[in-house]
Order: C-alpha cells, then sequence, then structure tokens
C-alpha cells in the first residue's frame, strides 16, 4: 500500500491553503475562518478550523491566535517558492476628517499586527514601519477611504506635498493630511474638494510618520 507523505494534504486542505494565499495576495491581510467557510462552501467554521489546525500541524499555514485575521501561509509551500508576508503593527486609529486624539500610546512589540503584501514593501524596508486604520474622507481624491490602512515610515520631517500624520500640540490631536510649510505657518491640506486646510503654526504641529502605502479596505 502506497503511505502518504506525513505534509500530504486532502484536496478540501489544498483549496483553503490556496484561497487563504490568493486572499492575502489580493487584499493584504489574511483571512477570517468566516471568509473562508463562506468562499469555499463549507458547512461549518468548526470544520474550518479543524482544517487549520491539520494545516497547521503539517506546516503549511501558521496561526497566531492572539491576532485578528492571524492566519497566513507560511513561505515557500509553494512551487513558486511561497508568498513573502511582513507584518508591522497596527497602533490606533487615525481621523481623516479632523483633528482626533492621539492614539493610545501602543508597545509596537504586543500590538496587533498588519501583513504587508510583498508588492507594496521589500523586507529590509519594513523595520520603522507602522500602520493606522483609517477614519474618515478627507483623503478620498487621494485613493484613501474610511477604513482604509495606511502604512507610515517614523519620521519628525516631511516635504511639501507628503502625505504624513501630523500633531497638533495645543489639541494633542493627530491628523492625516498633505504637509506644507508656508513660512512660520504649515497647511495640511485635505484631498476632498469639499473640504478646507488646516492651518496653524509651524511650531505647533510635529510631524509623526510619513504615509508609504495603502491598505484598501474591503467594505
Amino acid at each position: 500500500m502506497r503511505r502518504s507523505s506525513p505534509d500530504t494534504i486532502s484536496a478540501r486542505q489544498t483549496d483553503i491553503f490556496h484561497y487563504i494565499e490568493n486572499f492575502v495576495t489580493q487584499y493584504g491581510y489574511s483571512p477570517s475562518i468566516r471568509d473562508i467557510q463562506n468562499a469555499l462552501d463549507i458547512s461549518s467554521t468548526s470544520v474550518v478550523a479543524y482544517n487549520l489546525r491539520i494545516l497547521t500541524a503539517k506546516g503549511w499555514i501558521e496561526r497566531e491566535d492572539k491576532i485578528s485575521r492571524g492566519i497566513r501561509p507560511k513561505r515557500n509551500r509553494n512551487g513558486n517558492g511561497g508568498i513573502d508576508l511582513f507584518r508591522v503593527p497596527l497602533l490606533g486609529t487615525i481621523t481623516a476628517g479632523g483633528p482626533l486624539p492621539e492614539p493610545e500610546e501602543v508597545d509596537p512589540s504586543s500590538a496587533d499586527k498588519v501583513t504587508v503584501p510583498p508588492d507594496l514593501a521589500d523586507v529590509s524596508r519594513l523595520g520603522d514601519v507602522y500602520a493606522l486604520k483609517v477614519r474618515g474622507q478627507s483623503m478620498i481624491d487621494a485613493l484613501i477611504d474610511d477604513g482604509d490602512i495606511v502604512l507610515l515610515r517614523f519620521q519628525n520631517t516631511a516635504e511639501n506635498g507628503q502625505m504624513v500624520a501630523a500633531r497638533l500640540l495645543d489639541d494633542n490631536a493627530v491628523t492625516l493630511k498633505k504637509f506644507y510649510h508656508e513660512g512660520e505657518q504649515v497647511r495640511l491640506q485635505p484631498a476632498n474638494q469639499t473640504m478646507s486646510p488646516i492651518y496653524v503654526p509651524a511650531d505647533n504641529v510635529v510631524v509623526q510618520g510619513r504615509v508609504v502605502g495603502v491598505i484598501r479596505s474591503l467594505m
């Protein structure tokens, strides 16, 4: 009798694995168990969970139970060398409609993580990158909508026209806008024709990061 390899998986598990791969490649983050159940017409989430446990045990995927959407395929499992997946800390929510109190300080080592697909960033460039979820539509003309996730590089300087997370010191607030230094003041410009710019004294603004990528929301 021919015996299967210890890491051989069933047809259903193969379908689940490829669905996870394709989902991460398309959207930049992992599917939920419910996503997998609905997409593959599986009878229940418990059946999905059972097969995910097998895929984990056999080394096809990795799971982080404490992280939302913490399912990801392991690298170098498929014939094309696998998918390179990189993760950065999700440090909170930033408004794109008006100043919002600065997100609560979060230790990046214990924060939730966001998976960044390789077409957005090389692993060697992600060491100082973090993520914020966008609230509001003031950057809609820059193709950043409510619910999207922006990737920012830690830095406290910016050139005119760059999109930044800007902290307004007097208001202890942070906002997502395009940055323009104009003499003794800074103009924080929305990308929405229905909204007006914010003008503040230059010494009242601290840049907390420059936008280097966007992960689109499905909703």
